[in-house]
């Protein structure tokens, strides 16, 4: 087992730069928590690096054959959940509230909120993460991205990663 660096982002909305692709490059693998827009925004970062993603709402049929909605593996000892609407801890959507009641993951992971947002969950005991927005494309006025290490079963070293618009 090795420590495994993750970059988290969501909502690209077609937008992928060199701001971006810099830290793709310092990543063992990236996640991307949908509305990814044009597929060359995911074949940029894949070029790169192993990358794990799910559609979103805005995203068309090739995006959909591509990347499932819901995305659920294990990375190191950690039980991950990726998907793009999933509300967050006390609110999830109701599209997974009863599975993930069920069947908690250690780590869930939504975006389409372009809200950065990071909470955990007591009650499930599960940690819970919005990478907020990437992308151009929206209200807000700082562009996000979250960065970690999952070393075993532990997520550690979380860092927020803000790009001016």
């Amino acid at each position: 087992m090795n420590m495994k660096k993750i970059l988290l982002l969501s909502d690209t909305h077609n937008y992928i730069d060199d701001k971006i692709l810099k830290y793709v490059k310092q990543a063992d693998e990236v996640w991307h928590a949908g509305d990814i827009g044009d597929l060359k925004v995911t074949d940029a970062i894949k070029k790169l690096k192993p990358l794990r993603a799910v559609y979103g709402n805005i995203d068309d049929a090739k995006a959909r054959l591509e990347f499932p909605e819901h995305n659920r593996f294990k990375c190191e000892d950690v039980n991950v959940w990726i998907t793009h609407i999933g509300g967050y801890p006390n609110r999830y959507d109701i599209r997974v509230r009863e599975r993930i009641k069920q069947n908690p993951p250690d780590l869930f992971i939504s975006g389409h909120s372009h809200i950065l947002k990071v909470m955990s969950d007591k009650k499930l005991n599960l940690l819970y993460m919005n990478p907020g927005a990437i992308g151009k494309y929206g209200i807000h006025n700082v562009r996000t991205m979250l960065r970690f290490e999952i070393d075993g079963n532990k997520i550690q070293n979380l860092e927020v990663i803000e790009i001016k618009r």
